[in-house]
C-alpha cells in the first residue's frame, strides 16, 4: 500500500497581536464530519495520541495533516485526515475549542477521565504556580515579539516610500490575468481557508514550506518588507475566491494579518513569498524580484536607520525566542505532576477505540 502524503503547518502563532489562533479555519463545521475535541492537563498525552492517529492513517494511505503547536513545535495541536473530513483537536487553553454541534460533528474525548485525581490534588501548589510563570512569560514574550514589529514596521515604512507603486499594480494584474486566464466570475465563491506556514517557536523561526508548496507552477515573489509581496498575492486570492476556487492562505508569524503565501487547489497553482526569514526550496518556479521597483538612491539615504533596525529587530525576536523557551520549561516542569499520576494504558485502550471509530468513517466514507 501506497503511504499517504503528510503536510506540516500551524494552526495558531505566537506574533505581534499576542497568541493568535485561525484554529477555527482547520476544518469547517459544515463539512466536517467529525470535529473531535481532545481535553486534559500537560503531559497527559493530547499530542502523542494526536501523532499516533495521524502516522497510523498515512501508513495506511490516507494524506494527513499535522498542526504543529508555535509554542512547542515539536508538539501537535491537531491532526486532520481531508478526505474522511476528521479532525482531532487540542482542545485546551490557550486555544480553547469546544463543540459548536455536540453530537452530530464534535465531541470530546477527556484524557483526565485517566489520571489519579487525587495525587494530582497533592500537587496544587506547584501546578498553580507554574501555570501562572508560564502565563506571565508568554505575555513578556509578546511584549518582545511587539516591540520588535514595531522596528520592522519602521523599515517598511521606509522601504514602502522608495516603491514604484504602479509597477507593482502592473504586475499584479499580469499575474492575475496569467494564472486566472479568462475564468468568469463565479456564482458561488470559493472558500478561504487562513493558517500558518511557520511560527515563532521556542527552536527559533520554523516553517513548513517546503511539504505545502507542491503545485504544478509556483510563483516565488522576492523583496524587502515593505516592497508590496502582500498586495501582489492579496490581488491574485480575491481574483481566485471570486472565481470559485478554494484558497489556502498562509500568514505571516510576526503579523497575522499579512498574507504571505497562497495556494490554489483547483489550478495547482502556488505564490510563496522568499525573503530572510523564509523560502521554499522548490521547483518549477517564476521568480519576480520586487526589489528591481526600488529607488535604491532615495534608500540609501535610510541605509544606516535600515541596518540598526534591522540588528534591534533581530535582537528583540531573539529575545521573544528565549522568553517563550523559558515559559515552555515552565509547562514541562508542569507535565512532571500530570505524567507520573496517568493511567497510560487506559489512555491507549481509548486511542485503539478511537482509531476504529475513524476506521468505521473511512469505511462509511468509500
Amino acid at each position: 500500500m501506497t503511504k499517504g502524503r503528510i503536510r506540516h503547518m500551524f494552526p495558531g502563532g505566537n506574533t505581534s497581536q499576542g497568541f493568535f489562533s485561525y484554529y477555527d479555519y482547520i476544518l469547517g463545521q459544515e463539512e466536517a464530519n467529525r470535529i473531535i475535541c481532545i481535553k486534559g492537563g500537560p503531559g497527559v498525552g493530547k499530542s502523542t495520541f494526536m501523532k499516533k492517529i495521524g502516522k497510523e492513517m498515512v501508513e495506511r494511505g490516507y494524506d494527513v495533516e499535522f498542526m504543529h503547536c508555535s509554542s512547542d513545535n515539536n508538539s501537535l495541536d491537531g491532526v486532520v485526515i481531508p478526505s474522511l473530513k476528521i479532525a482531532l483537536l487540542d482542545g485546551t487553553a490557550p486555544h480553547v475549542v469546544d463543540p459548536k454541534n455536540p453530537g452530530a460533528v464534535d465531541e470530546i474525548i477527556h484524557l483526565g477521565d485517566f489520571w489519579n485525581e487525587k495525587e494530582l490534588r497533592k500537587n496544587k501548589e506547584g501546578i498553580l504556580r507554574d501555570n501562572k510563570e508560564v502565563g506571565r512569560t508568554f505575555r513578556r514574550a509578546y511584549r518582545y515579539i511587539k516591540a520588535a514589529y514595531f522596528i520592522y514596521e519602521d523599515n517598511m515604512e521606509i522601504v514602502s516610500r522608495c516603491m514604484d507603486n504602479a509597477k507593482v499594480n502592473k504586475l499584479s494584474d499580469r499575474l492575475k490575468d496569467e494564472i486566472m486566464g479568462d475564468k468568469d466570475i463565479a456564482d458561488r465563491q470559493g472558500r478561504d481557508r487562513k493558517l500558518f506556514a511557520s511560527a515563532i517557536t521556542p527552536n527559533g523561526l520554523v516553517n513548513y514550506l517546503d511539504t505545502l508548496i507542491n503545485t504544478d507552477k509556483v510563483y516565488v515573489l522576492k523583496g524587502m518588507p515593505g516592497t508590496g509581496t502582500e498586495r501582489v498575492i492579496q490581488k491574485i486570492k480575491e481574483a481566485a475566491v471570486e472565481r470559485g476556487y478554494d484558497v489556502e492562505s498562509f500568514y505571516c508569524a510576526l503579523n497575522p494579518y499579512k498574507l504571505e503565501h497562497l495556494i490554489i487547489p483547483g489550478l495547482n497553482v502556488s505564490i510563496t513569498t522568499s525573503n530572510d526569514y523564509h523560502s521554499a526550496n522548490v521547483e518549477n518556479t517564476a521568480e519576480y524580484n520586487l526589489d528591481e521597483y526600488l529607488d535604491m538612491t532615495e534608500l540609501g539615504k535610510y541605509q544606516e536607520t535600515l541596518e540598526n533596525n534591522k540588528k534591534n529587530f533581530e535582537m528583540l525576536l531573539d529575545t521573544a525566542i528565549k522568553t517563550i523557551a523559558k515559559a515552555k520549561a515552565f509547562h514541562d516542569s508542569m507535565e512532571n505532576y500530570y505524567i507520573p499520576n496517568m493511567d497510560f494504558d487506559a489512555v491507549e485502550r481509548c486511542y485503539e477505540a478511537t482509531l476504529n471509530r475513524i476506521l468505521e468513517y473511512a469505511k462509511e466514507c468509500h
